[in-house]
């Protein structure tokens, strides 16, 4: 089979597209016929290895973390799933991944891919919603009528983010760039603003890669009580303990029943699923090399 790998870490010319051998699954796996994965910023960092401390590949690595394919072969012991189901999926982070025509996965972490978009749309899905679920629902514990400020909501994460937060209910505040300002109104946020000093909120949401002082300053804006969540942990999220404001830093895991939950948004159409372009897996090089320059058009998909 076909897969994109690298051989050692560096810039986006390590990338190579070549034959492998197609895995076989084992006790509680399964194989799938990949129909799309999805870039996210933390493959070039992992493919650069700035990551090799909290996310230890082993190399020749296929990159790609999002999935969504057809079970092609069950592994032992498996039964949550059977031969044809078309899945979703956010596989280990230190595990081969879907930039490649078949990979294996553990059956825990597969969901039913949505019905209503094509299959390979659908790996546009798991990293980027489980990150904004779990931000505003697993540690701000956001709830009606409450005030969010999304900081980067131009961005994958903060377009689910906006989506999320305004289904539940909650004032939503989108700080974007003005190139990204319509598509945040499009997503359903009540106000837009190219910068962070509105307030005062209940929750924030900081999706960009601010300087340390830009996210302390976030801490001013923030209602007595309430939460900073930060996504950017290699930086942590600051607190102000004599207002009672926490600051929790935030590692996306894969969860199989929350992606679920947003499969079944997808289909009822409460939450949209937005790809920039779609691109065949050969080009996967020239997608990191766009990402490194700040020229991607927005969520890409690798079709296999």
């Amino acid at each position: 089979m076909k897969a994109i790998r690298f051989h050692e870490y560096g810039d986006p010319t390590v990338l190579r597209h070549e034959d492998v051998e197609q895995p076989v699954p084992g006790a509680g796996q399964v194989l799938l016929r990949v129909a799309a994965t999805s870039f996210n910023g933390v493959d070039g960092n992992i493919r650069a290895g700035f990551m090799q401390g909290p996310i230890p590949v082993t190399l020749p690595h296929t990159p790609g973390i999002d999935v969504s394919g057809t079970v092609a072969r069950l592994g032992d012991g498996v039964t949550n799933v059977e031969l044809g189901d078309r899945v979703v999926g956010f596989l280990p982070m230190t595990g081969a991944g879907a930039a490649a025509e078949y990979v294996v996965a553990p059956a825990e972490i597969l969901a039913p891919a949505p019905t209503g978009i094509d299959l390979a749309d659908a790996a546009a899905l798991p990293i980027v919603g489980l990150t904004a679920w779990q931000a505003l629902f697993e540690h701000a514990k956001l709830s009606s009528g409450q005030r969010v400020l999304i900081n980067g909501a131009g961005g994958a994460v903060g377009g689910y983010a906006v989506q999320l937060a305004k289904s539940a209910g909650a004032h939503v505040i989108a700080v974007t760039s003005a190139r990204s300002a319509g598509r945040a109104r499009a997503a359903g946020a009540d106000e837009v603003a190219d910068s962070a000093a509105t307030g005062p909120v209940d929750v924030v949401l900081n999706l960009a890669p601010v300087q340390p002082e830009q996210l302390a300053a976030l801490l001013d804006v923030i209602r007595p009580g309430g939460v900073l969540v930060n996504t950017t942990v290699w930086m942590p999220a600051p607190s102000d303990e004599s207002r009672g404001v926490h600051g929790i830093n935030l590692f996306v895991r894969s969860d199989a029943a929350q992606l679920s939950h947003l499969v079944s948004l997808v289909d009822a159409g409460e939450l949209r699923v937005e790809v920039a372009q779609r691109v065949p897996l050969a080009e996967l090089p020239d997608v990191h090399a766009r990402a490194a320059a700040g020229t991607l058009p927005g969520k890409t998909v690798i079709v296999a």
